[in-house]
């Protein structure tokens, strides 16, 4: 797409006939129409390349939280099944002492 930047021909403008008039005015709407054409081919474009971008992150997403929903899963199991939680393990080697005998209550 080759950008088209020009001065204005004054000049030429101010001493052309009607029909000259008419001639550039029709040109430039042309112009104008064929401008509005490729930016809305663009804009379509684009919005046909963001919205595969959302999908692709929507199901990357999704996965990632399928994932964590399943080690969340699996490790409830398996705390389950043990009985134990990892601060139970934290002391494990020491043996448990008998509680304080403080007289009577």
């Amino acid at each position: 797409m080759t950008v088209h930047k020009s001065q204005l021909p004054w000049e030429f403008l101010l001493s052309a006939s009607r029909t000259s008039l008419q001639s550039f005015e029709l040109s430039r709407l042309s112009h104008a129409a064929n401008l509005r054409k490729e930016i809305a081919a663009l804009l379509e474009q684009w919005i046909q390349e963001n919205s595969e971008a959302m999908l692709a992150r929507l199901l990357m997403d999704q996965r990632e939280r399928a994932l964590q929903a399943h080690e969340a899963t699996a490790l409830t199991d398996l705390l389950s099944r043990n009985g134990n939680t990892v601060s139970d393990n934290i002391f494990a080697d020491r043996p448990v002492s008998p509680p304080a005998n403080r007289g009577p209550a």
